[in-house]
């Protein structure tokens, strides 16, 4: 018994030096910015949703110190000794606390705090938070003496603690209070309400959170009960939401036809570098006619060369292979014609027809003409390459 009294007043004999260190910078304030400067202590650690973090000091091996001020911290907010401020609530809850520590952690309680220092020092003061619950102002005032929570609070008054926190300017709750919403709290459900607030509460990262989110899950969360209320309540939110979902749908698809576009034409150009192979290397079954092919050769590294085999050996055999005639014949020629326009020297080519089509190509169409150029352009661009061993931009 004797012990346990003796560590009380050690206890108490520990806080009033702490609040005395606070009253003397309280004090000393507004009469020299240079002692504040001096006086002003360490703030408390940085917390983590695991609980708490180790400032960034450079005396990192002094953790423990850390610790045991913080809970001094919450050994002064629980047993409220000397506290000179009392917080009102809603249903006559009231908790005690100190004006030093309230102004240190937030400057919206400290100019509250200075327009009622004009009748003296030790005038009892008091400040109203109400439309909250109790419950979650005292999680609030607790994580000002000393930046701990506990995890089953925070996930319970997350959102209450992201208003009390806009409010009364307390960053470093603020967004871990965002990072719980983002983490654990977000669903179809309530992502409505959690936006809303995120824009009220100037939080743009949640708020951008929350936007994806109801990009991805647009139908369930169009039917939900909070959709529901937005649409009363905030018909004009409801409006840019879903136009930001048509837009983006009309972007998603945008990206969709340019990504096939882009297969298109890489397929055609994997094509032309086959055809080149076939007429000028041989490939298999198939090849120049001066040319010796070995049963025991290399597989074909060409994914293309076998679909373009069993093209030249049809277009070959076929009787109706002239214009206006078979459909895969067509698609032959268009195939010796797009060579041609990207062929680099046609003189030395192997490929047939590349001479006669590069001759013919005066007599075209013009408009003709301007889609092959187009389209030979957005082969090329495809493979992002200004020339290549058979292919050249300038020879169209």
């Amino acid at each position: 018994m004797v012990d346990l009294k003796t560590d009380l007043v050690e206890k108490r004999e520990r806080i009033e030096v702490l609040l005395k260190i606070v009253d003397e910078m309280d004090s000393g304030y507004n009469e020299s910015p240079l002692i504040l400067d001096k006086a002003y202590p360490v703030p408390p650690p940085l917390p983590t949703q695991k609980g708490f973090m180790s400032t960034k000091s450079k005396i990192r091996a002094y953790s423990s110190s850390s610790s045991t001020m913080n809970h001094t911290l919450d050994s002064l907010f629980d047993e409220g000794y000397r506290a000179d401020v009392s917080i009102i609530m809603d249903y006559d809850n009231i908790i005690y606390a100190h004006t030093s520590i309230l102004g240190a952690a937030s400057p919206v309680f400290k100019g509250m705090l200075k327009q009622s220092r004009g009748h003296g020092r030790n005038r009892e003061r008091a400040i109203a938070i109400r439309g909250v619950s109790p419950e979650a102002v005292r999680v609030f005032i607790r994580f000002l003496y000393s930046s701990c929570y506990e995890e089953e609070k925070m996930e319970e008054f997350a959102l209450p603690l992201l208003v009390l926190s806009h409010a009364y300017v307390v960053p470093r709750l603020k967004r871990l209070c965002e990072l719980w919403v983002e983490e654990k709290l977000m669903n179809t459900d309530n992502v409505i309400d959690i936006f809303q607030l995120a824009l009220l509460c100037d939080a743009p990262q949640l708020s951008l959170v929350c936007y994806r989110f109801i990009l991805r899950n647009f139908k369930p969360v169009s039917a939900s009960e909070g959709w529901k209320i937005m649409k009363e309540s905030h018909p004009n939110l409801e409006k840019e939401i879903i136009d930001s979902v048509i837009y983006e749908d009309v972007a998603k698809k945008e990206r969709t036809r340019k990504v096939n576009e882009r297969k298109i034409y890489l397929q055609l150009y994997e094509a032309m570098e086959a055809l080149v192979h076939i007429c000028r290397d041989g490939c298999r079954t198939i090849g120049p006619h001066d040319k010796i092919l070995r049963d025991d050769q290399e597989p074909c590294n060409y994914v293309a060369c076998k679909r373009l085999e069993m093209l030249i050996r049809h277009f070959a055999r076929c009787k109706m292979r002239g214009p206006g005639g078979c459909i895969h014949c067509k698609r032959m020629w268009q195939i010796l014609e797009l060579h041609s326009r990207l062929c680099a020297d046609s003189d030395v080519c192997k490929v047939p027809l590349c001479r006669n089509f590069r001759e013919n190509r005066r007599k075209q169409n013009k408009k003709e003409d301007i889609r092959w150029r187009i389209l030979v352009r957005k082969i090329v661009r495809s493979r992002s390459i200004s020339g290549a061993p058979f292919f050249s931009l300038e020879s169209t």
